[in-house]
């Protein structure tokens, strides 16, 4: 178990904000996680890779480190292998080495930022792919009680960018592990035309065409944090009815938009945010990306609340325009 009390934390966040922990603790086992949740210092709040959070002081209290790592096969059939992953394993390691192994499903996630913990905290998606698509279940520490619990996928209440562990049980567990289902036949997902292409382009459908087809889609959209401070996709896509949609449509013409459930559409945040005027500019040293809308930058020393006003300075704009309230993706801490 790693203690630091008084923890910078400017390189435990993708924004680079620089601000200070009362107390970071890391654990690599649930036994050192039990340890940790008995003596540390309330309140307590768990971060993997620090790649949707945005700080906005100093934290009060214990932040808590996943180091649990391990990749186990549970259960391999000629079908499907069941796998079991630590918590603090980086996600883009594991969808490496499911590549490597011939394991089909996480692939489309290549380059999401993060922690496998944080996967299934997030319920990550890109290219027509969420993680909820390929997880089996969630094993977790109750904060409370320092009890085991084991979510079945069904239970963990998945939707778009979100999880029961962002609601409902926001706080209350800590993930240790992730079991997910990988398919050993080829299923590939390249509904996405630009994926499709890009493969298309690279010799073909394979695993590895399609990872490094979406590093490179995702490299030519979205900074590098370790050069410029972000936190990928600051805000949800919004989804809005279909008659709100035919509104906005009547006024332009090239709205964007994918099918969502019942009478409603999904319409790309980063366009909405690109026709307020927003791509680009900068309030201070807070910006939004010059590639993609959807992104806001710390263009160094920035704050929170720097990078917030900026938020929510597109936020009342997308209002006004199109009576779309926009929803951050990322999570202020205060």
């Amino acid at each position: 178990m790693n203690v630091i009390e008084n923890c910078p934390m400017k390189g435990r966040n993708t924004f680079g904000i620089e601000v200070s922990a009362d107390t970071l603790m890391e654990f690599s086992s649930e036994n050192e996680l039990h340890n940790c949740l008995s003596v540390s210092k309330h309140p307590v709040m768990v971060i993997g890779s620090g790649s949707n959070l945005l700080f906005m002081g100093d934290y009060h209290g214990t932040i808590l480190h996943s180091a649990i790592k391990g990749i186990d096969v549970i259960e391999d059939t000629r079908e499907y292998v069941l796998v079991r992953v630590g918590s603090g394993m980086i996600w883009d390691d594991f969808a490496a080495y499911c590549a490597d192994m011939g394991w089909w499903g996480a692939e489309n996630l290549t380059a999401v930022p993060g922690e496998v913990g944080a996967s299934a905290v997030q319920n990550i998606g890109a290219y027509g792919v969420e993680v909820c698509d390929i997880i089996s279940e969630v094993r977790a520490m109750s904060v409370s009680g320092g009890s085991i619990r084991t979510f079945a996928c069904g239970e963990c209440g998945y939707g778009y960018r979100t999880s029961i562990f962002k609601s409902d049980l926001k706080g209350q567990y800590v993930v240790t592990s992730v079991v997910y289902r990988l398919k050993k036949q080829a299923s590939p997902k390249l509904e996405y035309g630009a994926l499709r292409q890009t493969v298309g382009r690279m010799g073909g459908v394979s695993l590895h065409n399609i990872r490094a087809a979406v590093r490179q889609i995702r490299e030519s959209k979205l900074p590098d944090p370790a050069v410029l401070g972000n936190a990928g996709s600051f805000f949800i896509n919004p989804v809005i009815s279909d008659s709100h949609y035919r509104e906005i449509m009547s006024r332009y013409s090239d709205v964007p938009s994918y099918p969502s459930d019942g009478d409603m559409c999904k319409v790309p945040a980063g366009w909405l945010i690109e026709k307020c005027g927003w791509k680009g500019r900068s309030l201070g040293s807070a910006a939004v990306h010059d590639r993609q809308a959807l992104v806001l930058v710390n263009k160094g020393g920035a704050t929170g609340h720097d990078i917030k006003a900026l938020a929510d300075a597109i936020i009342a704009d997308v209002r006004d325009r199109f009576g779309i309230e926009l929803k951050t993706e990322v999570n202020y801490i205060s």
